[in-house]
């Protein structure tokens, strides 16, 4: 039986059961996404200050793709992942400083390590225990991000406010990742990873828990299920992949500073998120990829510069007010969003 012939018996077979397929419009999103990080080096080649723009927001849509993890399929608003991106970027420059090792099989491991165990810590004081608001967390969050900042702006050990520059370059063997194509590569192999496995973990029995624990807490908890447990579990997994973002920032930039642990680059991840569309995946990686090619072309008017963190807030509440669910929004119906599961049949109305 040919292709045509099978496409056709599987039409006629749906027609005859009944059985409603509604188009998805998000694999056609994600595979536009990769088909355009793939063909980007290429267009680009011979502009080394583009090619450095596109890893950059490569590596910052892992800080994206990890707060997506905790608020849009969790329900946990953190202001504060920014502190899981900074940390573990100045601990894979002072190993490169103080110990001279740069190897990939030993540093990129070592900063998820680091943001696993540090988000866990946080989670800990936060989560464990006890039924905390949205409100709770958020503040919380916000206020270690902004302490961990003041701690480091004012540590000369780390370079204080100057931060930590003059980083060892990444090394696979005696081989150097510099600026250009191969980290560009490099980074596109580690967001394709962390995208695939996050998009396992939310299409699996866990992520059924996590949608569930996203719009019915206290039903889920009635069936049972510890609650604070799972949130701990996912707030520790975001804080990994923002532990690999940040080690690759810090080897890509050369640099690491009070900046990338503070309050405003945990602000940026949220508008990442929230622009693009939470709860998709695909949505934070638009979204920063939309705030940062803006950044990029607006960086050099004097007159605006000075005013863009006012017109990202802006974005943000106008994002939150006329269009909540994102840039992804006009185009993915909620049900896809949210996920449906099961068959659907013709003239059985169901809500979204």
């Amino acid at each position: 039986m040919s292709a045509q012939q099978s496409i056709a018996s599987d039409q006629v077979s749906s027609k005859r059961s009944g059985i409603y397929r509604p188009l998805r419009v998000l694999p056609l999103i994600e595979l536009a996404v990769l088909a355009i990080m793939l063909v980007a080096p290429l267009a680009l080649n011979g502009r080394p200050e583009l090619i450095t723009l596109i890893t950059n927001i490569v590596i910052l849509s892992l800080l994206a793709i990890s707060f997506d993890l905790c608020w849009g399929f969790s329900g946990i608003m953190t202001f504060g992942q920014a502190l899981f991106f900074g940390v573990p970027g100045y601990v894979t420059a002072l190993v490169g400083r103080d110990l001279g090792v740069s190897q990939i099989w030993l540093t990129l491991p070592l900063a998820m390590i680091v943001g696993l165990l540090f988000a866990f810590i946080v989670a800990l004081f936060l989560l464990l225990g006890r039924r905390p608001t949205p409100i709770f967390i958020a503040l919380g969050t916000l206020t270690g991000s902004y302490a961990a900042e003041r701690l480091v702006s004012g540590w000369q050990y780390v370079g204080a406010g100057n931060g930590l520059s003059a980083i060892k370059l990444l090394q696979i063997g005696s081989y150097e990742f510099v600026e250009g194509t191969e980290f560009y590569s490099l980074a596109c192999i580690a967001l394709l990873v962390v995208y695939l496995g996050a998009r396992a973990l939310v299409r699996s029995q866990l992520g059924l828990v996590l949608a569930g624990m996203r719009q019915n807490e206290e039903r889920l908890d009635f069936f049972g299920y510890r609650i604070q447990v799972f949130k701990v579990l996912v707030f520790s997994l975001g804080g990994m992949i923002s532990g690999l973002a940040g080690a690759l920032y810090s080897y890509h930039q050369g640099f690491i500073g009070p900046g990338n642990m503070g309050p405003g680059l945990s602000t940026e991840a949220v508008i990442y998120c929230l622009l693009g569309g939470a709860g998709t995946l695909i949505g934070p990686v638009i979204g920063t990829a939309v705030i940062e090619v803006l950044t990029y072309v607006l960086a050099d008017i004097a007159s605006i510069r000075q005013f863009w963190p006012v017109f990202l807030g802006l974005l943000l509440l106008g994002t939150i007010l006329f269009q909540p669910s994102g840039i992804l929004g006009m185009a993915v119906s909620t049900r896809e969003r949210i996920g449906s599961y099961g068959l659907r049949r013709k003239g059985v109305r169901q809500q979204d």
